[in-house]
């Protein structure tokens, strides 16, 4: 590969893009991480200047979503599809959607569907005001009660049809955190998982991998942050007005440190009894379509955590787009290693 980049000038631009995040996986790999950032910077600048990416529209529409989705809207009397098969598994990009789901899935009753476009093409078809396309989210709020059931009908319709013996069945397209209002709305006895992770191992995961999925927002350290940030807004946004336990928080962090307890919760929380299948998930063998369809065939390792200290001298636009995300999460991230070191030296006590 190394030769490769001294011919640069031979490749095409996308190919060099591809190149170079390459080589950034093989340098991260060799613990030479000042060249992998240097080909993380020119890899993600190649593909940057490849995209339309409108920041400015993507950061307004959290807001409307949050303008439009407030306490007196979701406060309606249910109306929408009683199903109790789905499981929403939501987050940011990297965050450990595909972890939560891998675990879930291996339970009996668990069908994994991985990520589906299904809500929002569903959402695309709805009807708008006077004949016009649907705009989301500025006309959620028209919809009636048999426009709401008819949406959570039609998700349900096309779960059943890839799960038809399941009691669950997942969707883990981590976008749908932008939807969990009208989720909420059309399928009131939904199961809903939010998966977030240390802010700063999240997006260096974003800024590090070429998606196969267009996600536009991850190509640079500045709009990274920003989407973060208005990403982290909404989800704080949904815990104030959606009812008190309709979403279960899961911290990829507490997974790692502990998963019997993390996926106890978690398939408590869906409403299933336990089954052991769900901590030995790596042997499952159902098929992963995500960029951690290799990680998820492993038992649960630590090596991903605290991932951002070693770049952590190149990623100032990126902390600093985070803002005081960044501090507050610290003081989590060093609670969270203080129980380790406790946990840890307790093992070695134990041994001795």
């Amino acid at each position: 590969m190394e030769e490769r980049a001294r011919q640069a000038d031979n490749l095409t631009g996308i190919a060099r893009c591809r190149l170079n995040f390459a080589l950034a996986k093989a340098y991260d790999d060799l613990g030479r991480y000042d060249e992998a950032f240097a080909c993380l910077r020119e890899a993600n600048a190649l593909k940057r200047e490849r995209i339309v990416y409108d920041e400015s529209r993507m950061l307004g529409s959290f807001d409307q979503i949050r303008k439009i989705f407030d306490q007196r809207l979701l406060a309606r009397e249910q109306s929408g599809d009683s199903s109790s098969l789905p499981v929403f598994i939501v987050g940011m990009p990297r965050s450990g959607t595909t972890l939560i789901e891998q675990v879930l899935a291996s339970h009996p009753a668990v069908y994994g569907a991985g990520e589906l476009a299904d809500i929002n093409a569903l959402v695309d078809n709805l009807p708008g005001i006077g004949g016009n396309a649907f705009r989301y989210p500025e006309d959620a709020a028209t919809l009636t009660g048999d426009q709401l059931r008819a949406l959570g009908q039609a998700y349900v319709e096309r779960q059943r049809q890839r799960a038809p013996n399941a009691q669950r069945a997942t969707d883990k397209m981590p976008a749908n955190f932008l939807f969990l209002g009208l989720i909420h709305l059309a399928l009131p006895n939904a199961c809903i998982i939010h998966v977030c992770r240390d802010p700063r191992d999240t997006c260096l995961s974003c800024y590090s991998k070429l998606f196969a999925a267009e996600q536009n927002f991850t190509y640079e350290l500045g709009e990274l942050g920003r989407y973060y940030r208005k990403y982290a807004e909404l989800m704080a946004h949904w815990r104030d007005v959606l009812p008190e336990g309709r979403v279960l928080e899961i911290s990829y962090e507490d997974v790692v440190a502990d998963l019997e307890a993390s996926a106890r919760r978690i398939v408590d929380h869906c409403g299933l009894a336990w089954h052991p299948n769900c901590i030995a998930f790596h042997e499952a063998r159902r098929p992963v379509r995500t960029a951690s369809a290799s990680q998820v065939r492993q038992p649960i390792y630590r090596t991903s955590e605290g991932r951002w200290r070693s770049y952590q001298e190149h990623l100032g636009p990126l902390f600093a787009a985070l803002g005081d995300l960044v501090g507050h999460d610290t003081a989590s991230l060093s609670a969270t290693n203080e129980r380790r070191a406790l946990a840890d030296r307790s093992d070695s006590e134990a041994i001795l």
